[in-house]
Order: structure tokens, then sequence, then C-alpha cells
């Protein structure tokens, strides 16, 4: 029984010590880790995010302009996004005329695709056809932190169409000599 003890008392004094050395054996060092935030957009395409858009003109006398091919499918919305949970937690792609004016008569309309998958995070989600005026309305809405890849055929396509006015006369209202040149601008907006 002497021995139990003795080998007892000894494992325990040898553990006591083999702990008190490996706390002599730890150093100890703080990290601190810095997410940026981060909010980029940019227009892609493969040639060139200038794009033209015309109704074609009749080849019988007593046709109308044919605006049925008067779209464009070129651009693509790609962007970065970090979002804070306490500041804000999503963001919205707003797109309104800066520059110019749509030529009486017709309206511009422009509507975004949903996310074509190349990036990660969490994606924003297309609105409804927009019909662009000089108001900021949103085309994209909810983007958290995510990115959707660049160049394109990455992010977001856009998807304009030029129309005649719902409005009965519009036809009346056209007049070549307010063909025109509008900017177009999109911004990534805190909410």
């Amino acid at each position: 029984m002497r021995i139990a003890k003795f080998y007892f008392i000894v494992l325990t004094i040898f553990t006591t010590l083999n702990i008190n050395a490996q706390d002599n054996n730890q150093a100890f060092q703080n990290v601190t880790i810095n997410i940026p935030e981060v909010a980029l957009l940019d227009l892609e395409a493969t040639n060139s995010t200038t794009i033209n858009l015309s109704p074609e003109a009749p080849t019988e006398a007593g046709e109308a302009l044919d605006f049925s091919n008067s779209t464009n499918s070129d651009i693509w919305i790609n962007y970065s996004s970090i979002v804070g949970s306490k500041t804000e937690s999503s963001r919205d792609v707003t797109v309104s005329i800066t520059s110019g004016s749509v030529p009486e008569g017709m309206t511009l309309k422009v509507k975004a695709g949903e996310d074509a998958g190349f990036g990660d995070g969490k994606m924003g989600t297309s609105t409804s056809t927009i019909t662009l005026n000089n108001n900021a309305q949103k085309v994209i809405q909810g983007v958290g932190s995510a990115y959707t890849g660049n160049g394109p055929s990455k992010g977001h396509q856009l998807t304009y169409a030029l129309s005649l006015d719902n409005d009965k006369g519009s036809y009346a209202a056209l007049d070549f000599d307010q063909s025109n040149t509008i900017s177009v601008t999109y911004t990534l907006t805190d909410q």
C-alpha cells in the first residue's frame, strides 16, 4: 500500500511540475483584423459602353417607324461590395438620366437581369423594368457583401429598350431634330 501511495505522490508531483513548465513555454499576441468597406460599381461591354438606339425607318409610304429592334443588351453591371451589419446591411443600384433627355414621343426603359453567377456573396436582385428619367430609381436591390466577377458576361446584364410612348399623339411629337445623346448614371447606394 505504501508503494502505491509513493507512486501516486511522485506522479502528482511530476504532473504538477510538468503543468508549471508548460506555462513558461507560452506567449500571447493580439491580432487585429480589419475588413475594409468596399463599394465599387462598373459598367462593362465587349466593345464599348456607348450604345445606339434608333427605330427603323419605314420602307413603304403609310408605315410607321419600327421600334421592335430598338433594344440593346451589350452592357453588364459589375460590383464589389462589403457592407456593415451595424451601419448599412445592404445596398441598392440606382439609375437615372443625368444629362440630356429622351426625345418627345419616346420612352427609354432598362431592365437588369439576375446575377450571372461568376462571383460570390449576397447578390442583389433585379427590380422591374425602369422607365428612365431624371429621378434615381432602384434597378438592383439588396446587394450585401458580394462580388460579381469582372468583365462582360459577369454581374447583371442590362437590357435597354426604346419605344414609342403609349400616350395618344406621341407619334406627332417625334422630331428628327431632337436626336440626342443622354448620360445614364448607375450608383451603388447605401440604404
